[in-house]
């Protein structure tokens, strides 16, 4: 399967990235090992949209507070990076 991932990256460059309880997109709570994955570097937290495309090496769900019913699922995530992205998105079309 194919997911994608909005996050803090901290080192572009790294060759392995990991997000701890992130919350998911598109079904993002069934991601497991083996499954590519695009990282999108928040541009909220000073990224620039897509960065890289890796492998998930280490998945785990963040179980869910009691009393919170409406909890977005999170998960906490381990890619190697397979590829940078090879320009940067304008979003112009």
């Amino acid at each position: 399967m194919h997911y994608a991932i909005k996050a803090e990256v901290r080192d572009r460059g790294a060759k392995t990235l990991v997000f701890t309880a992130q919350k998911t997109m598109y079904g993002g709570k069934r991601i497991a090992v083996g499954d590519t994955i695009y990282v999108f570097a928040s541009e909220n937290e000073g990224g620039e949209a897509l960065i890289a495309r890796g492998v998930v090496t280490s998945a785990e769900a963040t179980p869910r507070k009691p009393g919170n019913a409406r909890q977005t699922p999170r998960v906490s995530v381990a890619v190697k990076r397979t590829g940078l992205a090879k320009r940067r998105w304008d979003g112009a079309s």
